[in-house]
Order: C-alpha cells, then sequence, then structure tokens
C-alpha cells in the first residue's frame, strides 16, 4: 500500500517553480499561478510593503488627460513622457496613501531614497508598494489616489 501512495505522488518540476519566481522578482508581482492540465502551481511571497487597506471602490475619472493638459498649459513638458517615470507593473488601482486618513506617501518636492514606497497598487484584493527606483525628488505625481492603472502606465516622475 505504501508502493501506491508514492506512485500517485505529485512531481515537483523544481525548474518550473525557479522560473516562476523568477517572473515574480521582474514584474514585482507578489502571486503566480500556472495550470496545465491536472498539474497546477502557484508559487507566492509575502508582502510586507503595506498594511491592507479597505477603499470604497472608486468610479473610473478621466483624470489621465487632464495631466498632460495641465502640463501644455504651463508651457512645461509633459511629466508623462520623463524618460525617469516610475511606471505601474500590473493593472490595479492606485492608492497614494496607505489609508484614507493618512497622509500620502509622497508629495511633489519630497527627497525620496532608492526602494521608498511612492504608492501602492491594488490587484486582486493585494496590495503592492511601488517603490523608489533611485534617490531623487518627486517632481511630479500623475494619478490620483484611487485611480485605476494599466500596466507600464506612467505613476511617478523621480529625478
Amino acid at each position: 500500500m505504501a508502493d501506491d501512495n508514492k506512485q500517485g505522488a505529485m512531481h515537483v518540476d523544481i525548474e518550473l517553480v525557479r522560473q516562476l519566481a523568477a517572473v515574480l522578482d521582474e514584474t514585482q508581482l507578489t502571486e503566480i499561478e500556472v495550470e496545465d492540465g491536472e498539474r497546477r502551481v502557484r508559487v507566492a511571497r509575502t508582502v510586507t510593503a503595506a498594511p491592507a487597506v479597505h477603499y470604497a471602490p472608486a468610479a473610473p475619472a478621466p483624470v489621465a488627460a487632464a495631466a498632460p493638459v495641465a502640463a501644455a498649459e504651463t508651457g512645461a513638458p509633459a511629466p508623462a513622457a520623463a524618460a525617469n517615470a516610475v511606471k505601474s507593473p500590473m493593472v490595479g488601482t492606485a492608492y497614494l496613501k496607505p489609508n484614507p486618513e493618512a497622509k500620502a506617501f509622497v508629495g511633489v518636492g519630497d527627497k525620496v531614497a532608492a526602494g521608498d514606497t511612492l504608492l501602492i497598487i491594488e490587484a486582486m484584493k493585494v496590495m503592492n508598494a511601488i517603490h523608489a527606483p533611485a534617490a531623487g525628488t518627486v517632481k511630479a505625481i500623475l494619478v490620483e489616489n484611487g485611480q485605476p492603472v494599466e500596466f507600464d502606465q506612467p505613476l511617478v516622475v523621480v529625478e
């Protein structure tokens, strides 16, 4: 009977798990799951960047068009075109504060260190912190609190 259990045991493809873990690192996602027939593999990592936050659903707003218009009116170059804009690694909802009553993580003109939290993106009920890639000054915040964001959308300009 012990032999029957060994024959039915699941074979774990360690190389697949390593590849999925690498995808998590590259995309800054917290969880990934793949399915192949009867086999399902889920790889997840613990995120300690931001506490769980409960927000009321926000209605989509045409905010993305407002930022470039404001920049055009001032004669300044549109911040969305900045080469050093931090972009969204996922689709979700951007939050500039850890909770509705708290102060924003950063504001325009703030100095940030590499790794500082700029904002969080909620995706599938998971809060994902978006960190400053390098030290610098926040030049522009291109999203509003509660705004839906797309993959690769510019979020914050840090120079």
